[in-house]
């Protein structure tokens, strides 16, 4: 009973066996019958060994070296307006004159108070070397003068400043005031800005601090000047980092003699850090990123004619290791050889080993500094 049980099982195994290899032919059969895919149209760029300058990114605001809106610290009424919007004025030059009749007349009293005074003193101290009057008295007539020119200073602080002037030298923006106008303290006459140099402020997180040193080159650009950069250096490093972004403030100052530059302006700012290298660089559209890693795929010569009978190129997928990305442009640190022929669009058609049909007339943007395109 045994041995006739293993007999059957023998034939079973047999059977299974046969039908599994008659299905594999079939399968194969059906493969080669199967009409090869055509070649797939695809971009590509030969890898290349370009320099980079290692960068820290990052965005900021424009503002003045010296910035106020210039005001008033007492009432008065507008007599004369002394410039034009947009005018470029000197330290201590006169914008607006406010109304000081009045209080030219409180000094002349004043002033004639404190002569007054003085003369009284004289006379007294004449009088006390002849013995005619106390040491006392003297001593009353000193402190009326002293208290009478203490009011003349006053009185003359207060007519100064009926006449506004200009703290420090800069551009004057645009003014509302008017002849005629009743200004009361703190009311704005017009904003005054020193513009060149300018200071571009900006954040940098916490661990880039060990990168950073007062005099290091910045790079800014501005939205205004598209692909124009502007040079400068940084000029001060905050002593503290903001607890609640853990960020560090860092100022650079630039050079703005042509004036093409503005407070509140928004910064694009690139600091240089380490030296020079040179890396094989590609459009960051080259690379496909997955969980299992980043890859390529590069052009070959294909091992096995296409669908026309010739041999071609071919796709190869490879798995390449990353760096720094500038602009449209990202290092290869492994993975890829310098003049490699590269896939930089249509690879979600590729497979190993597709057939492909190069057509460069239209490329991925490939720019170390892209600008907006407006159109």
């Amino acid at each position: 009973m045994t041995k006739r049980m293993l007999i059957m099982l023998a034939g079973v195994v047999i059977l299974v066996a046969a039908l599994a290899f008659g299905f594999y032919l079939h399968i194969q059969k059906l493969i080669a019958s199967s009409p090869r895919p055509g070649p797939q149209t695809v971009t590509s760029t030969k890898a290349a060994l370009l320099e980079w300058q290692p960068q820290l990114a990052a965005v900021g605001t424009l503002v003045p070296v010296r910035g106020v809106d210039v005001t008033t610290e007492i009432a008065g009424l507008v007599r004369s307006v002394n410039f034009k919007s947009g005018q470029d004025v000197q330290a201590g030059q006169v914008l607006v004159q406010l109304n000081a009749d009045s209080d030219v007349a409180l000094m002349r009293s004043a002033e004639a108070a404190a002569e007054l005074a003085d003369v009284v003193l004289q006379r007294d101290k004449a009088q006390l070397a002849a013995q005619a009057i106390s040491q006392a008295q003297v001593d009353a007539d000193t402190a009326d003068l002293k208290a009478k020119r203490a009011q003349l200073a006053q009185q003359q602080a207060t007519v100064e400043k009926k006449t506004i002037r200009a703290p420090f030298s800069g551009k004057l923006g645009i003014t509302t005031v008017i002849l005629g106008q009743y200004l009361n303290p703190g009311d704005k006459v017009v904003t005054l800005q020193t513009i060149n140099p300018i200071y571009a402020d900006f954040y940098l997180p916490q661990q880039r601090f060990s990168s950073l040193t007062v005099g290091q080159m910045v790079n800014v650009q501005s939205d205004a000047y598209p692909g124009q950069m502007f040079p400068g250096r940084i000029t001060a490093i905050s002593p503290k980092v903001d607890t609640a972004t853990r960020n560090l403030q860092i100022e650079a100052t630039l050079d703005n003699s042509k004036r093409q530059l503005l407070p509140g302006m928004f910064a694009n700012v690139s600091v240089n850090v380490g030296s020079k290298g040179k890396f094989i660089t590609l459009p960051q559209t080259a690379i496909t990123y997955n969980p299992y890693g980043a890859t390529v795929f590069i052009l070959k010569k294909g091992d096995k004619p296409d669908a026309s009978g010739t041999t071609g190129l071919q796709a190869q997928q490879v798995f390449v290791t990353t760096g720094e990305t500038r602009g449209d442009q990202v290092a290869i640190l492994k993975g890829i050889e310098e003049g490699q022929e590269v896939v930089t669009s249509g690879q979600l058609k590729l497979k190993n080993g597709t057939p492909v049909i190069v057509d460069n007339s239209v490329l991925p943007a490939n720019s170390p500094n892209p600008t907006p395109q407006e159109h």
